[in-house]
């Protein structure tokens, strides 16, 4: 039985090592059979990536589509259920940020990142969420931060955005507990990863890798039917380091 995995910001970072960690899973187990249908603003990026969970032996789709645009949602969306009938799992990992003074920050770093980690994030679950609920079935992954319960000086609308998703998560798991759809908030600390920027570079010694927390993403996914996940927290052995 096939399932069908939604993965937005699959290209770089934590949803490339997802989308590769569920290859390698059902690579190593023969009765877990998923289909990936991986999304970003960029294609190359998910082509590649796509390809390399093809050599691993799953089935890997690249759909090219800014969550930040209602009408790429919807494409993303109607493509996945004309190809595949139905999803299983939606893993809203797609997030930016801008990292600054709060006094230095601009509307349109507040536009930016709101468009996407609030916006995106809202409008892509909603269109998703009743194909789960009609079928009393599937999981939702909210990979969120730990910025959506500790605010940072250099965060001040990441934080806001991330203290919003959170809320979203509160929300529908509300619903999910109706209709058996399992909602799980992921909340890491500082991973090394292109969001960073050149400040990565200074501190990826003391962060964690991205496989760091593809890891538990996939085992929260494949408990059991009675068990769901509610939330990971994931920190640096160090602690935060963005103060």
């Amino acid at each position: 039985m096939q399932n069908i995995i939604l993965l937005t910001g699959a290209g770089k970072g934590i949803g490339k090592a997802i989308a590769l960690e569920f290859a390698a899973r059902a690579r190593s187990n023969p009765s877990f059979n998923p289909v990936l249908v991986l999304c970003s603003r960029t294609i190359t990026d998910i082509e590649n990536i796509a390809n390399e969970c093809e050599a691993l032996g799953t089935k890997a789709v690249a759909i090219e589509a800014d969550i930040a645009n209602l009408d790429d949602i919807d494409r993303l969306v109607t493509n996945t259920l004309e190809k595949f009938g139905t999803v299983d799992c939606l893993i809203n990992n797609a997030g930016v940020g801008r990292f600054k003074s709060f006094t230095e920050l601009s509307e349109e770093d507040f536009d930016y990142t709101m468009s996407v980690n609030m916006k995106g994030t809202f409008f892509l679950t909603q269109k998703v969420f009743p194909v789960m609920e009609s079928r009393r079935s599937g999981h939702i992954f909210f990979i969120t931060s730990i910025a959506a319960e500790t605010a940072f000086k250099s965060s001040s609308i990441y934080s806001m955005s991330k203290f919003g998703q959170k809320g979203l998560v509160e929300a529908l798991r509300l619903y999910g507990r109706e209709c058996n759809v399992k909602i799980t908030n992921v909340m890491p600390g500082a991973v090394y990863t292109p969001m960073w920027g050149n400040a990565g570079e200074e501190f990826r010694n003391v962060m964690m890798m991205p496989e760091d927390i593809a890891g538990p993403v996939v085992n929260a996914y494949l408990q059991p039917p009675r068990t769901s996940v509610e939330e990971i927290v994931m920190r640096p052995v160090g602690g935060d380091i963005n103060s």
